[in-house]
């Protein structure tokens, strides 16, 4: 879940490198790397209900509430001993997510219609806002249930970590991010231990599950010491605000400690994620809207459902082809710009534009197919969300097929297990409205909106058809929009 580790993997059915991220529970610090998953429970089922606890009055769902209880062991049997007992414990939680549509297009400004889903990143731990010791003897220290006790020293000049423990990155990224927070003469000192449930390497984003979960972490500290964000010191953030910078902090942790040049949408989901809605996000704006399944008909009994499915495909956003359709993208842009200056990002160019610049401004070849994609992604998206709330399912179906199609042949990030798990959905009959890639690609999860009444029957025809086809099981799953990050009073 959280990311740790990185084991080399191998696919049988593609010559693209993949890795696995292997989770962890950790200690947060600013940065941002591949997907992880710290703790995977024999079942993948997700929680029947997905608010997540944050008051007595609310009821914790029952898989929060076995991350809680491990993390809270994991961190006694690491630390105990050595833990000041005067420090106040915090525990914290922030979700996975899954991308209904609008991929690829947050790193250029575009829509995206994520929801956060009921698998989780929970940190339990203390920590405390201190003076520097110039010794640097002052350590924070973070573990998982995969990985030993790693030790740091919080201080601008930090440097990311390789190797086996490149995993800490995500946290060290994150903590950077909070320090100018702290006086010239202060930083952070805490303990953490991070357990989570959110699939490993499925692009359901355990990695900015990890990075948020962290980042209220350390707002818990800043909060006891009564330290504003250093953005805040004239006014005080609403809570939306809060979620929004919060979601920007994390991205600039994995794009600038981590080195990986994704978007906003993970982070920003993880965050403001709200129950039973999915977010409409502007990527530019950080404006976004909540989105109902039938908007006032929401909780008609006919509504259909969304069914996750995850091809046990691995991938690494980190490494390869993420960063070289990010250039692409650019290289796609400064065309386009040329022809048009009023167009300086993907976002900002319509499907003529493109054709235009195919026939006059040498926009060809595989800028022109990537141009092609995110353009038309963002259109496709806005539809999606006026469709979906109107209860036109027929349209978001075929909007939904439209997006695959694009992802696989103009963007070129799907692979030979997802085609298959898509094809299969796609061609099950009555029933199904469409399915598509859901992720940054190369393996992962697709989504596929269903009939209620047929999802589990579409389920088992998955199972058994996939692992026919392909020789490898696959994990399915119901799920709906849950809460975002949130502090969890014990």
């Amino acid at each position: 879940l959280l990311p740790l580790h990185l084991i080399p993997t191998s696919s049988s059915s593609t010559a693209i490198k993949m890795f696995v991220h292997i989770p962890i529970v950790a200690i947060i610090h600013l940065c941002s790397i591949p997907s992880s998953s710290a703790f995977l429970p024999p079942s993948l089922k997700p929680p029947a209900s997905s608010k997540i606890f944050s008051a007595a009055s609310e009821v914790m769902p029952s898989n929060v509430q076995a991350l809680v209880d491990q993390a809270k062991s994991l961190f006694d049997s690491s630390f105990g001993a050595d833990v000041d007992k005067n420090l106040p414990n915090y525990c914290v939680s922030a979700p996975g997510r899954v991308n209904l549509i609008g991929e690829h297009t947050d790193y250029t400004g575009g829509y995206v219609l994520p929801l956060a889903i009921g698998f989780n990143t929970v940190g339990y731990g203390c920590g405390s806002v201190v003076k520097k010791d110039s010794s640097e003897s002052i350590k924070c220290r973070i573990v998982s249930t995969n990985n030993p006790v790693a030790e740091f020293y919080v201080s601008p000049s930090l440097e990311a970590s390789t190797g086996s423990n490149k995993w800490v990155n995500y946290v060290q990224g994150v903590v950077l991010q909070y320090l100018p927070d702290l006086k010239e003469d202060e930083t952070f000192m805490f303990d953490l231990a991070i357990v989570g449930d959110v699939p490993l390497g499925s692009g359901l984003s355990s990695s900015a599950s990890l990075e948020v979960a962290t980042a209220v972490f350390l707002e818990r500290i800043l909060d006891s010491h009564g330290v504003a964000y250093c953005s805040a010191k004239d006014a005080p953030l609403s809570e939306k605000q809060r979620k929004m910078e919060r979601a920007v902090r994390c991205k600039l942790a994995e794009n600038i400690f981590c080195g990986v040049p994704c978007g906003i949408m993970d982070q920003f989901v993880s965050s403001a994620g709200c129950e039973g809605k999915l977010l409409l996000l502007d990527c530019r704006s950080l404006d976004y809207r909540e989105v109902s399944m039938g908007g006032e008909n929401a909780s008609s009994s006919d509504a259909p459902v969304l069914v996750i499915t995850n091809s046990n495909v691995k991938h690494d956003l980190g490494d390869g082809e993420y960063p070289v359709r990010v250039r692409q993208c650019k290289e796609a842009t400064d065309i386009l710009t040329k022809m048009n200056p009023s167009i300086q990002s993907l976002r900002d160019a319509t499907m003529k534009d493109v054709e235009a610049a195919a026939k006059s401004a040498g926009l060809e070849g595989v800028l022109l197919q990537r141009a092609r994609h995110v353009v038309s992604e963002n259109e496709r998206t806005v539809k999606t969300a006026d469709a979906l709330e109107k209860g036109d399912w027929e349209t978001v179906g075929k909007l939904m097929n439209a997006s695959h199609t694009s992802m696989r042949d103009d963007y070129e990030v799907s692979c030979e297990e997802i085609d298959v798990l898509v094809n299969l959905a796609q061609t099950f009959g009555d029933g199904v409205f469409g399915s598509r890639l859901t992720g940054g690609g190369f393996g992962g999860c697709t989504v596929t909106l269903v009939k209620k009444d047929s999802a589990q029957q579409l389920i088992e025809y998955l199972k058994t058809q996939y692992e026919a086809n392909t020789g490898t099981k696959c994990v399915c799953f119901e799920t709906a929009a849950a809460s975002g990050a949130k502090a969890i009073d014990l």
